[in-house]
């Protein structure tokens, strides 16, 4: 199955159906925005949950949130050396070595070893999950203002008439 072909069965078409039965395409909108940025939490295991509680929470769409933040496992990696280093200049933290090869090396050596690995990686989370709090509103908003007009247009067109829908 092409990257296309799978974006449209498992992310188009369910956002889709659920526009089709009703939901208001902001909400929507907001569901899907706090899907994509709790997605891309650098801590693993937690994103699930945490979108869970949320959307019950403030009674969002639990498919609609879960859908977009389980689209986000791909990113969820690529963004963790990121949002580690972001981490890192925000607490003037020294750069530490994020690489399989560095760890590797730390646990083999005599002067690291693994409580020195271990010391690092906690320390790149702490950095990462800090700098994705930073940035975590923002983007939400940002995502949600984008998305916003997206959904209330297409739910004009399969309503064919006003679907602005409410926070």
């Amino acid at each position: 199955m092409s990257l296309t072909a799978f974006v449209q069965c498992r992310i188009m078409a369910p956002l889709r159906a659920l526009l089709m039965q009703g939901i208001a395409p902001r909400r929507l909108a907001l569901c899907v925005a706090i899907g994509i940025v709790v997605g891309n939490i650098p801590l693993f295991g937690v994103s699930t949950v945490l979108c869970a509680a949320i959307a019950l929470a403030f009674r969002l769409n639990l498919p609609a949130i879960q859908c977009a933040q389980a689209a986000m496992a791909p990113t969820q990696l690529l963004l963790i050396v990121p949002f580690a280093r972001l981490g890192e200049r925000i607490v003037h933290a020294p750069t530490e070595p994020l690489s399989l090869r560095a760890t590797i090396g730390s646990f083999a050596s005599l002067a690291g070893g693994a409580g020195h690995a271990a010391a690092v990686l906690r320390n790149a989370m702490m950095h990462a999950g800090l700098a994705w709090a930073v940035v975590a509103p923002g983007a939400v908003l940002l995502i949600y203002l984008v998305l916003a007009p997206v959904f209330v247009r297409a739910a004009g067109r399969r309503a064919g008439g006003d679907a602005q829908g409410s926070l």
